[in-house]
């Protein structure tokens, strides 16, 4: 039996990892001590998805409750065990956040993932080691694109370069990261070095915006689900700047996962991809908040502050093409209707359904 170790195993990413994961035969052990709670507060903590995962999976799903930073507890799990997969989403995943403990911050994203990097050199280095990493590394180079301001959003002309989405070919120089972004930029290229250097297989996956019904929106983090659980719950939500027309791409965490598993099965050395929803899946934040007031028949409570968040993006839509190019059998399952629909249903209202695999 194949064996997987997923980092942040309570989260978005890393539970719909182990739910894929189980479903493809995989044994899988995961690590989680729910910092997203000490990040965000109780309402963010990952605490009811664990639950779920050791429910559902019970002797499949091996759980370890500890950090990722903490090397002698690291070290043990290694020695006892053999990965043939690593997925690396643990993460401090806010640049709000980040200007309140930096050093935290760095630690979690850039140490933390450093240091996973050298178990699986000392220990397990025929594994594939995949890392989420974050658009955040372009920093607020985007906002530098010829944007035209639309109705209901920022644009680009149909005919730049950039008009179907970033691609891996933007500069991450000379650019303002955020402290969140540049702890991101240090585990980002360490990744791409140990699979350069060492001839690891690595893979880096720069998300867009990630979203999915197991996703503990807060204020600080996860646009969607937060959006969804202040209409739904009559709270106020406050759009900061750009007059609620900036625009993202959001991916499903299936169709995330679905790519990190094409990568595992023809993995490459220090590989980089931009993942997101691209053109087909995205929205700004005033089209977001009428889809969503249709689906619940709710409407939403809506503050404006002029004064937009640090580094934040106008406009950032994914060019997956060369994730295409080299894995033309993935494809996306959703797209932004399905996903709003999904977590309006599925978020934290009833429990998430287990969804196709």
């Amino acid at each position: 039996m194949k064996t997987a170790l997923v980092t942040g195993s309570g989260g978005l990413i890393g539970s719909e990892a182990v739910k894929f994961l189980i479903c493809k035969g995989f044994l899988v052990h995961g690590i989680d001590n729910d910092m997203r709670s000490y990040f965000f507060g109780k309402e963010a903590s990952t605490e009811w998805n664990l639950k779920i995962l050791k429910h559902e999976y019970k002797d499949k799903y091996i759980h370890h409750n500890f950090d990722i930073r903490n090397q002698t507890k690291l070290a043990k799990l290694f020695k006892a065990q053999k990965f043939d997969l690593i997925i690396h989403t643990a993460a401090q995943p806010s640049h709000d956040w980040a200007v309140k403990e930096p050093l935290t911050d760095f630690s979690v994203n850039a140490v933390g993932t450093h240091i996973l990097l050298e178990h699986l050199r000392l220990y397990c280095p025929k594994a594939v080691f995949i890392f989420t990493s974050t658009n955040k590394v372009y920093g607020d180079r985007p906002n530098l694109l010829p944007l035209i301001e639309k109705g209901t959003r920022f644009e680009l002309p149909i005919r730049h370069k950039f008009y179907q989405g970033i691609d891996e070919s933007m500069s991450i120089d000379q650019t303002k990261h955020s402290i969140f972004g540049a702890s991101k930029v240090a585990a980002d290229v360490m990744v791409q070095e140990y699979g350069r250097y060492f001839g690891l297989k690595t893979g880096v996956f720069r998300g867009g915006c990630l979203t999915g019904p197991a996703h503990s929106g807060t204020k600080l983090h996860g646009f969607l689900a937060y959006l969804v659980k202040c209409i739904a719950e009559g709270k106020t939500y406050t759009i900061n700047g750009y007059k609620g027309k900036q625009v993202r791409d959001n991916i499903h965490s299936f169709d995330l996962v679905n790519m990190f598993w094409h990568f595992y099965k023809k993995p490459r050395a220090g590989a980089v991809y931009n993942a997101g929803g691209s053109r087909h899946s995205n929205v700004s934040m005033l089209e977001a908040i009428a889809k969503i007031e249709n689906i619940l028949k709710k409407k939403a409570k809506i503050k404006y502050s002029r004064q937009n968040r640090i580094g934040d993006h106008i406009w950032y839509i994914s060019d997956v093409s060369k994730f295409k190019l080299d894995y033309p059998s993935w494809d996306f399952k959703y797209d932004i209707d399905m996903i709003l629909k999904e977590i309006c249903v599925a978020g934290h209202y009833t429990k998430p359904k287990n969804k196709d695999m």
